[in-house]
């Protein structure tokens, strides 16, 4: 009986031993293959790195420099590359576990490979080709390099693999992910950011301010998506002032608020090609170009804007619910399994799920019925033509003329050029919807007549050509408030269809008071603007502080708060003793509105929760805020901790962070990378820039790992060296690279 027993129970252990192998090992075999692409071309670029390491890249055709985009970029932060290459193909789950397996959803969901596949071809064949050279570059350093690959089978890739990575990323910049959120967990959409349409007034509309959401955490994971609280918190800062305005030419500043590390974080470089590509600028992981910056004569900024880009339809389902009426028939729901990775310490396990799709677009079906999702730019990635077509613009005219095909789906664009030009356009690929409908609330799906075809025309999205103030700024707010008193625009010179958001910021109130207020607009004086650290008795601020003088503490540790913050000065700048209490505070408060909530965080528990903190961790109410807010990055020999400024909405923007063990908050979101533009009179442009840690993001080992985080914490920049020539004499490396060989050399 015993042997028995021991047999069977070796034969349970071997099945189980089995399966375990089968579950460490299955995913690379199941997992879609791609080839590389078929080009037999060679490409052959030169890298010359300077003080920083920022790359700069050259070659005799373009191609030839998004090859060498690809290896730089690699070296320098392959980790992450690989992250975005996973889930270009649906696997980022077999890296990041259950997180990354919800963007694997929504990789399926928004069919964001078959997007790809029916779209890649119809793209010019210039374009093309310098995608198919970055994805040759990524090929070559994965090979050359196999020790650090963290995926088996996830290369090679080709220029349709990279596409399919804008195809699912582009969306999630207007709140995309906040819609798919909501129905998955069965709840109504939250309210747009645009007006209300007239005859479809809708309760808590929020008055003439709508407040962006975002979702404050305390811990952030970077992601290749601006995902979770990340999308909620996209932001950013611009500035563009004309000659006659600053006293020294036209100035364009670009201050970007994204995830200091991870796949929507910034990557420095200078491209030039013999083929006329000069710019310099920052990317994303996973991009052949820039996405912002200059070349010798324009050069333009991003800040993300939030209209009305999705709508939302029910859908009347069948009895088995396979099928969905529209105009009076019946048509068959798509559905379609997919297997989606989920990473469990060495396992990885399959997970099945159901995706849906109808003539709308993707199909979320919940515990109340089944939702349809249309969204701006939805099967299209022209996108990748118009940034290129961006990149080697040359004047104010051309530079329109391609963001006037609306292939870019949204981020309103602030521009500045050599000719003393200043602009900002509301970008965005609205939907181009029929009147009549309440496209605020959720529309019935069994009306094709709602299914809307196309964004609305380029005339009609909210812009600014050389206003008469000399000046232009966003900061994530309203258009209508950009350009000063006298220059801008009215809220009724567009449609409300549209759903052109209406909110302000902290930042945009600063801004706008501070650029009116000045009467010349010079580097001195935007640097005080850029860096300031106020905050305006305004919007959710006052709602806190009115709040704090109604309320009566309960004991003695929340009265001495209470006291702190009705005498702070209203500014993070680690110079009062209110800094830290307020930092702690202010954050949930903004997050209340920016979410549209019925109402605001309760007073007493926030109080009671900061001050517990600040009491655990440094044993008093008032310790100097530099001390609470740090800018950190370890491990190894570059490690760095350093105090930072700021708050969660201030111009200089430290807006969220990851809570230590220690009790100090570590900056994973807000000011990121900075460049400061100029085109003097009878010059050359020039600029200046900075990133958070360094151009080496994931190299620990690497002296680029946090070599500007000191200029960071200091507000300064490093010089760009647009110029060959200037690059050439502060070179510190030099190397050729090729598909057929590599050749190194070093000054």
């Amino acid at each position: 009986m015993r042997k028995w027993m021991l047999r069977i129970g070796g034969g349970v252990l071997a099945l189980v031993l089995v399966v375990l192998v089968g579950l460490m090992t299955w995913e690379p075999f199941f997992a879609r293959e791609t080839a590389a692409p078929s080009t037999h071309r060679t490409y052959r670029a030169e890298i010359l790195r300077s003080d920083y390491g920022v790359p700069h890249i050259y070659g005799e055709t373009d191609a030839d420099v998004a090859y060498g985009v690809a290896i730089a970029q690699s070296e320098d932060d392959f980790f992450t590359l690989q992250d975005v290459v996973a889930m270009s193909k649906g696997r980022y789950g077999a890296i990041a576990g259950p997180d990354g397996a919800q963007v694997d959803y929504v990789y399926y969901l928004l069919d964001a490979r078959g997007t790809a596949e029916r779209q890649y071809g119809s793209l010019p064949a210039d374009t093309r080709a310098i995608f198919d050279a970055y994805a040759t570059g990524l090929n070559q350093y994965a090979e050359e390099n196999p020790d650090e690959l963290k995926l088996a089978g996830l290369f090679p890739v080709n220029g349709e693999d990279v596409a399919a990575g804008f195809a699912l990323r582009q969306p999630f910049f207007f709140g995309l992910a906040g819609v798919i959120g909501q129905l998955s967990d069965n709840k109504p959409p939250r309210r747009e950011f645009g007006p209300d349409i007239p005859g479809f007034p809708r309760e808590g509309s929020g008055g003439d301010e709508i407040e962006v959401e975002r979702k404050p955490a305390q811990t952030a994971r970077a992601m290749p998506l601006p995902w979770g609280e990340m999308a909620a918190l996209s932001g950013s800062n611009a500035f563009a002032v004309a000659p006659e305005k600053s006293g020294e030419g036209t100035i364009l500043i670009s201050n970007s608020h994204q995830p200091l590390e991870g796949g929507v974080a910034w990557y420095e470089m200078v491209v030039e090609s013999g083929e006329g590509w000069h710019f310099t600028g920052a990317n994303f992981p996973g991009s052949p170009f820039p996405f912002l910056g200059h070349n010798r004569t324009l050069g333009w900024t991003n800040t993300v804007n939030r209209p009305d880009m999705v709508d939302i339809y029910e859908l009347v389902l069948n009895e088995d619910g396979t099928q969905y009426r529209l105009d009076g028939e019946w048509r068959d729901l798509e559905a379609r399994e997919v297997t989606l990775p989920v990473k469990l310490g060495p396992l990885v396990l399959p997970i099945r799920e159901t995706v849906y799709r109808s003539v709308h677009g993707p199909v979320i079906v919940n515990d109340n019925g089944a939702f349809a999702m249309r969204y701006g730019g939805i099967d299209n990635i022209d996108q990748l033509d118009a940034y290129y077509r961006l990149n080697k613009a040359s004047t104010l005219e051309e530079w329109q003329a391609i963001l006037s095909r609306m292939d870019v789906p949204s981020t309103n664009f602030i521009y500045g050029d050599a000719e003393g030009n200043i602009a900002m356009v509301y970008n965005a690929a609205i939907p181009d919807r029929p009147e009549g409908h309440d496209w605020r609330g959720i529309l019935p799906g069994d009306r094709s007549d709602l299914i809307w075809d196309g964004p609305v025309d380029y005339a009609a999205i909210p812009k600014y050509v050389n206003p008469a103030s000399g000046w232009l700024m966003n900061a994530n707010n309203t258009p209508f408030r950009a350009a000063g008193p006298d220059s801008d625009l009215s809220p009724d010179s567009v449609s409300p269809y549209l759903g052109v958001e209406l909110k302000q910021t902290n930042r945009s109130r600063r801004a706008w008071k501070l650029m009116s207020e000045a009467g010349r607009l010079d580097n001195d004086t935007l640097r005080r603007i850029k860096y300031d650290t106020a905050y305006e008795r305004e919007g959710y601020v006052a709602d806190l502080w009115d709040a704090l003088e109604q309320f009566e503490p309960g004991d003695a540790d929340l009265g001495e708060a209470r006291r702190i913050l009705l005498e702070w000065d209203f500014t993070a700048d680690n110079v009062g003793p209110g800094d830290a209490l307020a930092l702690l505070m202010i954050r949930d408060f903004m997050s209340a509105e920016y979410q549209n909530k019925a109402e605001a965080p309760d007073v007493a528990t926030h109080l009671r929760k900061a001050v517990d903190h600040l009491q655990e961790h440094f044993g008093r109410l008032d310790p100097p805020m530099s001390e609470l807010l740090r800018l950190r990055q370890d491990p190894g020999l570059h490690a760095v901790d350093l105090p930072l400024d700021g708050g969660s909405d201030t111009l200089r923007a430290s807006t969220t962070w990851q809570v230590d063990p220690d009790g100090r908050l570590r900056l994973v979101h807000g000011d990121s990378f900075i460049q400061w533009v100029e085109w003097r009179p009878g010059e050359r442009v020039r600029s200046r820039s900075v990133q958070p840690f360094g151009a080496a993001i994931t190299r620990p080992d690497s002296p680029h790992f946090t070599d500007q985080a000191t200029l960071f914490v200091q507000k300064k920049l490093k010089p760009v060296h647009f110029w060959r020539e200037d690059a050439l004499a502060n070179a510190r490396s030099r190397k050729i690279v090729t598909n057929q060989k590599a050749v190194t050399s070093r000054n």
